[in-house]
């Protein structure tokens, strides 16, 4: 039965993609809420008459899923169990003319940057005054926060600029007062993203404002843990890590994608850093914050990488320890600098080397977890799973880290709550624990 006073017409709203997608259907379905759509966030059901994609246009497999996704509602709406098809995000933003030619069943397309256009199509209103309100599609305990949008930095394997556009900064008072609404709701943990971080600020304040923007956010009361994704080593300001290890509620933790280690794909990279550069910033940070766990992302098979370029970044590995770390293969963009070079390393080889970059992460990762067992650590509860409550602790980000498992056989714990787990054991990615009593 539909709640009374809504529309007759219902929403499903699919994300597909990173954690920006994710806050940009927040926003969006918190306006169509607030024009009394009834709305559900990748529902199971089949009863909606309209779907919107937020679609995801990075990289091949990316493309791939939110176009066999497109597909599918495309279908139903041609057998009559969908009334409309819409598709935004950063595949309608980056392929839109070829889309429209090839996917006729869809109803609309809008890029990243069109979302009153969207409602005006569904004869929906767009409410200035609900700027940052959310509709939650995580457990209300943790929430993403966008601080920017867009880039300016050229690597030459990167399309966000063509979806996303230059970088803009969100001003340090609309994000607090974005903080205090999700505290409202009951979000604990802040999770920072942005395709840059570490820029913000530049373009409205004439500085990298970061520190301050940390500090401002962990006076929101309320808010307990707030964590920084997507740094970039070049410039980084380390006013930020200072902050980190002073204020007790920034996360020792931070996401920082270096994608190599070798100067030669570096510069083809046009990362604008270098080996050197790179060990000093990652050297300095741990001198400051010796506390603090290092994510990064890699990329295997760039064009041109030659083996010996990929022994020197395994080798990197190994010596430089990070605590987290992911692998992605190289993926062809067109319209990107890097298009321009040959792709010269073969699918198979290139996922050798992954494997081999991992295989050595693993290792790395389980000495340091050993090292975690017997300590107490303050693990925030996110989901109860397969009789166990799995937790995180402040050094791991959800979906991509280590997680905490705890019997639920030894006692009732509420989810979204800080806990004392004393670590008892632990695999390469996991740790098992139990509440301290």
């Amino acid at each position: 039965m539909r709640t009374k006073g809504k529309r007759s017409e219902k929403i499903n709203v699919v994300t597909l993609g990173c954690s920006k997608n994710i806050f940009d259907s927040e926003i969006l379905m918190a306006q169509l809420k607030a024009n009394d759509f009834s709305v559900e966030h990748e529902s199971e059901n089949e009863d909606f008459d309209t779907v919107i994609i937020n679609t995801c246009g990075f990289i091949d497999n990316a493309k791939e899923e939110s176009i066999n996704t497109i597909l599918q509602f495309s279908e139903a709406k041609s057998k009559g169990w969908v009334n409309k098809v819409i598709v935004t995000g950063c595949l309608s933003e980056r392929y839109r003319e070829e889309l429209e030619l090839e996917i006729p069943d869809v109803d609309a397309w809008f890029g990243t940057r069109e979302l009153p256009r969207l409602l005006k199509v569904l004869k929906a209103d767009y409410k200035a005054e609900l700027v940052g309100e959310r509709f939650l599609t995580t457990p209300t305990h943790y929430a993403y926060l966008k601080i920017s949008e867009g880039c300016d930095r050229p690597c030459a394997f990167c399309a966000i600029p063509l979806m996303r556009g230059k970088h803009i900064s969100t001003p340090i008072e609309e994000l607090e007062k974005q903080a205090k609404s999700l505290a409202a709701q009951g979000t604990k943990e802040l999770i920072l993203i942005a395709q840059d971080s570490t820029y913000y600020g530049l373009d409205i304040y004439g500085k990298r404002n970061l520190a301050e923007l940390l500090k401002r956010l962990s006076q929101v009361e309320g808010i307990e843990w707030i964590r920084v994704h997507y740094a970039y080593p070049a410039g980084f300001p380390m006013d930020a890590i200072e902050e980190m290890a002073n204020n007790p509620k920034i996360c020792n933790y931070l996401d920082m994608p270096l994608q190599h280690i070798n100067d030669e794909v570096l510069k083809r990279m046009r990362r604008g850093t270098n080996r050197g550069k790179t060990d000093r910033i990652l050297a300095e940070m741990r001198i400051v914050n010796p506390g603090m766990s290092i994510r990064t992302t890699l990329i295997s098979g760039f064009p041109g990488e030659t083996i010996d370029q990929h022994n020197e970044l395994v080798d990197w590995v190994r010596s430089s320890r990070f605590d987290r770390l992911g692998v992605f293969t190289y993926s062809h963009e067109e319209n990107t600098h890097a298009h321009q070079y040959e792709d010269d390393v073969s699918e198979e080889e290139k996922q050798r080397r992954v494997a081999e970059i991992m295989a050595v992460q693993e290792e790395i990762s389980l000495q340091l977890n050993e090292k975690r067992v017997g300590t107490i650590q303050k693990v925030l509860i996110d989901r109860k799973e397969s009789g166990f409550y799995v937790g995180r602790t402040q050094f791991d980000s959800p979906e991509v880290d280590n997680e905490v498992l705890v019997k639920t056989e030894n006692g009732y714990l509420r989810i979204g709550d800080f806990v004392d787990v004393t670590i008892t054991g632990c695999s390469p990615f996991d740790l098992e624990g139990e509440v301290l009593s």
